[in-house]
């Protein structure tokens, strides 16, 4: 088998690996249609999910909207770089131009959508009496607030013209085909990105409630526009008649390409789920229990499995970042138990707002220095604590985002 690092490292990778667009776009694409196709899209990984379009079917017109430092280079289709995940100026203005673009297609036209995690900050059309100030300001709020991503994607489908099946609307009476990669837990396409292309119920009331009882106050225009009831674009709306969306790469098969891995490697391997929420450090005191209780009478090495989205309340004056967090406060759990690795990354190679995948840990990682990891995490620095241990997985942009990664590799007594 081999090293213990080396090993999380390689099932980390092969995650990634088949969730790259290039792997997965030209299978869930059709023959290119006669007429014009217009190629739209946004998230972390919109601009490589363009690229391999345009692999497939040469040129195209368009326009895609991906974070800084996740540019491709396309032939045809217009890439812009905008902030994540508080979103800025830039995407506003791409987001205007995209909606003006798919406003010009006709019954006759086709328009792709390529939709990945991260497009719930780089797609940003404010609703009626919002300003992107306002929008900036929200944003900040629920990313330090510990919400799930789901109420937070259902905040930002009621306060959007965008989100929410808007740009799906928008593009009618067009043919609209939307491939999707999920970051989500549960891999719902109307989370995704915050659901530009799906349609969605609505509940303006609840938007209000959950702000609330997080501690969140909105900015007065966002709370007047919600007490008004929004305006949502219902999944039966006959706008959205025309419009077909597929999840092409999921967690699931990330988690699943890993376990092939380990198991070829000589491991056992149990998969905890691929839809794992809730508070980062508590996640890790029971995977912590998990593991401790797994390695009692274990004879082969085992390794534990997980996926889905943990989150940071943010109390400290650290930058958070979910999977260091985690990664952390499991360390700090297991306090040097024997025989116990772990590896915790986001696939897209960006923790929170730190230009960090992640971390690794061992028995030793934090040995002789429990104090400061336990001050560090009470800060929310994990982020800092792991580079001063020299124990960051840093990436780059992967150009692909299928959520959160984490492995447990429990070994036996020798």
């Amino acid at each position: 088998m081999m090293p213990p690092d080396e090993l999380l490292r390689a099932m980390f990778d092969r995650a990634v690996a088949v969730a790259d667009p290039m792997e997965v776009i030209a299978p869930a694409l059709p023959p290119k249609p006669e007429g014009r196709v217009v190629v739209v899209g946004a998230g972390k990984a919109s601009a490589r999910m363009a690229e391999a379009v345009e692999a497939a079917w040469g040129p195209c017109e368009g326009l895609v909207i991906t974070r800084y430092g996740y540019a491709r280079p396309c032939a045809g289709i217009e890439i812009v770089e905008a902030a994540h995940p508080v979103p800025d100026a830039a995407g506003a203005a791409a987001t205007a131009r995209m909606l003006d673009l798919v406003r010009g297609c006709g019954a006759g036209d086709f328009v792709l959508a390529l939709i990945s995690g991260g497009a719930s900050a780089l797609l940003v059309a404010p609703a009626p009496g919002v300003t992107l100030e306002e929008k900036q300001a929200l944003t900040a709020d629920l990313l330090a607030s510990g919400l799930p991503i789901g109420e937070m994607n259902g905040i930002r489908k009621e306060i959007s013209a965008v989100k929410g099946g808007r740009l799906a609307a928008a593009a009618h009476p067009a043919r609209m085909l939307s491939l999707v990669i999920s970051d989500v837990p549960g891999d719902d396409p109307g989370d995704i990105g915050s659901g530009p292309t799906v349609g969605y119920d609505g509940d303006a009331a609840r938007a209000i409630r959950v702000m609330e009882e997080a501690g969140v106050v909105p900015p007065e225009a966002i709370a007047w526009h919600l007490r008004a009831g929004g305006d949502p674009v219902l999944p039966g709306d006959p706008r959205l008649s025309r419009t077909e969306t597929r999840v092409i790469a999921a967690p699931s098969q990330s988690l699943a390409a890993a376990a092939d891995l380990a198991e070829a490697e000589g491991c056992d391997v149990e998969i905890l789920g691929d839809a794992i929420e809730g508070e980062a450090r508590e996640v890790a005191a029971d995977h912590a229990d998990l593991a401790r209780a797994r390695r009692a009478g274990l004879t082969r090495p085992l390794v534990l499995l997980s996926g889905g989205e943990c989150t940071v309340t943010r109390r400290g004056d650290g930058i958070g970042g979910p999977n260091a967090e985690y990664a952390l406060a499991l360390a700090v759990a297991l306090d040097g138990a024997p025989g116990i690795h772990a590896i915790a990354c986001d696939t897209d190679g960006v923790d929170g707002a730190a230009e960090v995948a992640g971390a690794l840990i061992g028995p030793g990682t934090i040995a002789g220095d429990c104090d400061a990891a336990r001050a560090a995490l009470a800060r929310n620095d994990a982020h800092g604590y792991w580079e001063s241990r020299g124990a960051q997985v840093v990436t780059g942009p992967t150009l692909t985002n299928v959520n959160d990664f984490r492995a447990i590799l429990i070994l036996p007594d020798d």
